[in-house]
């Protein structure tokens, strides 16, 4: 169980800095909430985490949609 409990709080640890890598702090705070709810155990690296949030984009706050459709014009 301890152990369990060690790997969840490593992989929130980490992925919060991982995702906001790519990002400023305006679109960080755009998405921070959406990432929470919707993508928070999604491992970071490879776009991962932008293609979780592109997944719920129907369910996504209006300005993290735009970060969303900004990042992937982009890349």
């Amino acid at each position: 169980m301890f152990k369990a409990i060690l790997m969840g709080a490593i992989v929130c640890v980490t992925a919060i800095p991982a995702f906001a890598q790519d990002m400023t702090a305006e679109q960080r705070t755009a998405c921070m909430g959406d990432y929470e709810k919707y993508c928070k155990g999604t491992l970071p690296g490879g776009g991962r985490i932008i293609a979780c949030l592109a997944k719920q984009n129907d369910k996504l706050a209006p300005a993290c949609k735009k970060v969303v459709a900004d990042y992937q014009k982009t890349h």
